[in-house]
């Protein structure tokens, strides 16, 4: 007997049901049955049924001799069914990765309740996900399990049946079956819910809800839609003939009239010329099924005043009103925008006719991510090395963690941003300053590239359209003929910048700023961002960066963290950076996959870990200054460099060891090869390379030339006297005799290079 019945049915779906079908054979959780039902489907349903079943033997075929409808297929499902639990799942979605081992893992948490309700996100054609907005009702803190009558709040929650997971035993007993028609999920959802004696939630997304462009029924047109109404009938049947239910009456009935009310809304879901039936019908039923006494909601009213006394006219017209409303709001919105903004474009204008402040500095980072990166460390520099100065950092509203101590806020698209744009005598950022601002003589702009360049950018996107996308290249020329100065890390940097964005900027080859922090920092610091972030004392904490994907729509995990830290064990905690927030751990995780994708510092991130794990991220060569291991995990380089193209062949030169797959990545870090001599020999020669000056003064350095002109600098440190913050896992324990710490080599930093 297996755990899971997944019971699938499939008419008209032929583009989409073997995606469907994979998503379950593939899932971890192996112990299941798919029955796949082909509802005599007229495209290819049934044939890609048989084809699964024949390599599969978990697979069930079923063929129905005619077109029964979704429940009814449903039913045949569950007939042939033998798992402990039912699951369905409609043949146009999929369920999640791992989706099946998290439901197993909270059943037996939860005792196997009689129903488990998870989560779904919603999928759609252009790649985007977005999440149940009744999200919050599946939490699982508190009592599990319970009955619906101590956490109502699943009625709120979208009344479908593929959201959930049935003990088998229980819906046989209760004689639970899907009835035909449209809306098959109502009457057996309600039911179901209201009789369970124990059900339990899973905070975890376990199935994508996929939104076709066309051809999904509730989007369709048809007067099937009115089948709404039988399937009501059938709920407040099942409450007559259950007089103890009786309590749920006006909960289900103000469920009824918002469903009512949505069915109607829609454009595409009535034929034209048949909402004022439907309204009659909805006023009959309006009538029939009120509990007397119950409460309507405020903002409600509206709605029951409706379909209480069948108003299609008065609706017709508040619908109007409402459109004419919206629009004179829209109309009346750019108006007042289009003034705004010719407002700010003449007091631009104005402040640029008056004296330069020389004393003043404007500094633009990219994004919100706090005083930061590159920008963040010359705010810093500036300040110190030119107390006479006074900053000013442009941070959006809402962000007031971002506004570094010191420096005055500016919010973008304000008369004081803009009076900043055009009087201040400095203007520093990694990020361009739009079409309209205007280098002033005097004006000083300071550009700080995204690092390091791996992949290629700028002009060299031109034969890149992957990786170009909308990229505006006469514009981003535009930008770069105000450039005054542009910040390097490196020769290999200065080389590409400048063929990349030419321009008569001069380039200040000096080092990265935002690692100097990896020099001036102490034990103390790195405790402290390790304790905030919830690193374990004694663990070995392995930060993940990925690279973005230029030729995927999704990006989708490249690597199953969960299982990378079970494999490792409890000494190894992986702190996760990746394209998208990973959501809540999934049930029986680790707890030592942490994610940190919406971290203000990617530098505080840096200090706080002990290893680098990457594939193309330009994050290798600040992270290689910091003189800790680095290994590289990736499977798709040809992808990869065929899409965005790389200017340093990683696999001739690489910052550390190399693994070509998830299995590979857990050989090295079991087998202590991360931080061994020979993975040491090599970031000791790429370290050389990229980082030859990064050694804490470099914001110091472009300050000093910036500001005062200076060409007589403070002198780069030798690669061997640099002493970077050691990491919490070297300075707390003697490394094993694989992992011993590399020594320099007589001869300095370049014997060290000759010799690899």
């Amino acid at each position: 007997m297996p755990r899971f019945s997944v019971i699938v049915p499939a008419y008209q779906v032929q583009a989409y049901l073997p995606e469907c079908l994979e998503s379950v054979l593939s899932q971890s959780y192996a112990d299941l049955e798919l029955i796949a039902v082909d509802d005599c489907s007229p495209d290819a349903c049934g044939a890609v049924i048989d084809e699964f079943a024949a390599r599969d033997p978990r697979v069930r075929a079923v063929h129905l001799p005619e077109n029964t409808g979704l429940g009814p297929a449903r039913n045949a499902g569950m007939e042939r069914a033998t798992g402990d639990y039912l699951v369905f799942l409609d043949g146009d979605d999929t369920l999640a990765p791992d989706a099946l081992l998290a439901i197993a893992g909270r059943l037996e948490e939860t005792g196997d309740p009689d129903v488990l309700v998870y989560d779904y996100a919603r999928t759609y054609w252009s790649g985007e996900t977005v999440r149940n907005r009744a999200a919050a009702e599946l939490t699982e803190r508190g009592p599990a399990p319970f009955r619906l009558t101590d956490r109502p709040g699943l009625l709120n929650l979208l009344m479908v049946a593929w959201n959930k997971a049935y003990r088998r035993e229980f819906t046989e007993h209760a004689g639970f079956v899907f009835p035909p028609g449209y809306y098959e999920d109502t009457p057996w959802t309600y039911p179901v819910l209201m009789t369970a004696g124990s059900i339990a939630t899973l905070d975890r997304v376990c199935v994508h809800y996929r939104q076709r462009r066309a051809g999904g029924i509730l989007r369709t047109a048809s007067e099937r839609h009115f089948d709404v109404f039988d399937q009501y009938d059938r709920v407040f049947a099942y409450l007559d003939e259950h007089p103890g239910l009786a309590c749920w009456r006006p909960v289900l009935f103000r469920r009824m009239v918002d469903h009512l009310v949505t069915v109607h809304a829609r454009r595409d879901r009535l034929p034209r010329g048949t909402h004022a039936a439907f309204l009659r019908r909805a006023r009959s039923h309006y009538r029939r099924h009120r509990a007397p006494g119950a409460p309507v909601p405020a903002r409600a009213r509206i709605h029951h005043a409706l379909i209480r006394f069948g108003l299609h006219r008065t609706y017709r017209a508040l619908r109007l009103a409402s459109a004419l409303r919206r629009g004179a709001v829209r109309l009346s919105g750019r108006l007042l925008g289009a003034l705004r903004s010719a407002a700010l474009l003449l007091h631009y204008r104005v402040q640029r006719l008056l004296p330069l402040r020389a004393d003043h500095a404007v500094f633009t980072p990219h994004g919100d991510d706090g005083h930061g990166g590159d920008p963040g460390a010359l705010e810093s520099a500036f300040r110190a090395v030119a107390p006479h100065l006074r900053t000013a950092w442009v941070v959006r509203p809402g962000h007031p963690h971002a506004v570094p101590p010191g420096a005055r806020p500016l919010v973008p698209g304000t008369a004081a941003h803009w009076s900043a744009l055009a009087r201040s005598a400095y203007l520093v950022g990694d990020t361009g300053l739009g079409p309209r601002p205007v280098r002033r003589k005097g004006q000083v702009v300071v550009r700080t590239q995204d690092g390091t360049p791996l992949g290629h950018t700028g002009l060299d996107l031109l034969e890149r359209p992957a990786a170009a996308r909308d990229t505006d290249f006469a514009r981003l020329l535009e930008d770069v003929d105000r450039w005054d100065y542009v910040v390097s890390a490196s020769r290999h940097s200065t080389l590409v910048w400048e063929r990349a964005y030419p321009g008569r900027y001069t380039t200040l080859e000096y080092g990265r700023p935002c690692t100097d922090r990896f020099h001036t920092a102490t034990g103390a610091d790195v405790a402290g961002l390790r304790e905030a972030l919830g690193v374990p004392e004694g663990a070995v904490a392995v930060l993940y960066v990925p690279a973005h994907r230029d030729y995927r729509r999704t990006q989708r995990p490249l690597l199953d963290l969960e299982r990378v830290a079970r494999r490792l064990g409890p000494r190894f905690v992986v702190l996760a950076r990746t394209r998208h927030p990973l959501g809540g751990p999934p049930a029986g995780s680790s707890g030592r996959v942490l994610d940190v994708t919406g971290h203000p510092s990617v530098t505080s991130l840096c200090l706080a870990s002990d290893a680098l794990v990457t594939d193309y991220s330009p994050l290798m060569f600040d992270y290689a200054g910091l003189d800790r291991p680095i290994v590289l995990c990736a499977d798709d380089r040809e992808a990869y460099e065929a899409a965005r193209g790389t200017y340093v062949d990683l696999r001739a030169f690489p910052p550390g060891a190399v693994a070509g797959s998830e299995e590979e990545l857990i050989d090295i870090f079991a087998t202590g090869h991360w931080r061994g001599s020979h993975s040491d020999r090599r970031r000791a020669a790429f370290r050389a390379r990229f980082c030859p000056h990064d050694d804490g003064r470099a914001a110091e350095r472009v300050a000093r030339r910036v500001v005062f002109g200076e060409t007589c600098l403070p002198p780069v440190v030798p690669l061997h006297e640099r002493r970077p913050v050691p990491s919490a896992a070297a300075a707390s324990e003697a490394p094993p005799p694989l992992a011993t710490v590399p020594q320099q080599q007589p001869g300095g930093p370049q014997a060290v290079t000759d010799r690899v």
